[in-house]
């Protein structure tokens, strides 16, 4: 099993920046790949971002693209995700998750991840 708890959430104004952590617990994470998504109210979860397991590759959904930043530390077995410009959209519960399968693939397709966070909110005001 593996457990994911996300932090850094706060509450900001447009322009600001947030850090988010995902520090994972259970198993090392180094071989897996993890994503970020996040759910705004009234509407469904969704992509943010995803990173390979070394680090190596990471994709972005369109509109974080230039103002979002994933990253891991596999050493402290941690992901990141480094907001900047944020504006009152990017305004949700973030969640970070886990693909199981060893050496997968980076994915932006929600049912491909296996383990998820509890979410940290993330609230931009205008």
């Amino acid at each position: 099993q593996v457990q994911l708890a996300e932090s850094g959430g706060g509450l900001v104004q447009a322009g600001d920046s947030l850090r988010l952590s995902c520090a994972a617990s259970g198993r090392t994470v180094s071989n897996y790949t993890m994503a970020w998504f996040r759910q705004a109210p009234g509407r469904e979860r969704e992509f943010v971002a995803t990173i390979s397991n070394t680090g190596e590759r990471t994709y972005y959904e369109g509109s974080v693209k230039g103002r979002f930043t994933i990253s891991r530390d596999n050493s402290i077995n941690t992901m990141f995700l480094q907001m900047t410009s944020l504006k009152p959209e990017d305004t949700a519960v973030y969640y970070c998750a886990l693909r199981a399968s060893l050496w997968a693939t980076i994915s932006r397709f929600i049912n491909d991840y296996n383990y998820w966070g509890q979410g940290t909110q993330v609230t931009v005001s205008s």
